[in-house]
């Protein structure tokens, strides 16, 4: 897998555990997911993105997304 594809899925499983955890724990995880969709967001505008600079120094190589 990509770095580009690894970001999306853990990006889309944080989202879809914490909105579970939100309906069954605390309706305080909903800010996790808040955080997730906000560091992409800014991701999108900047480039930048903690995990994939992680992936990267393990060497995982970059590819097309889509």
């Amino acid at each position: 897998m990509s770095i580009e594809r690894i970001v999306l899925a853990v990006a889309g499983s944080f989202v879809l555990i914490s909105v579970i955890l939100a309906y069954t724990v605390s309706e305080w995880w909903l800010l996790f997911t808040g955080f997730v969709g906000l560091n992409l967001l800014q991701s999108a505008f900047t480039g930048f993105c903690p995990l994939a600079t992680i992936l990267k120094k393990f060497g995982k190589q970059p590819g097309p997304a889509f």
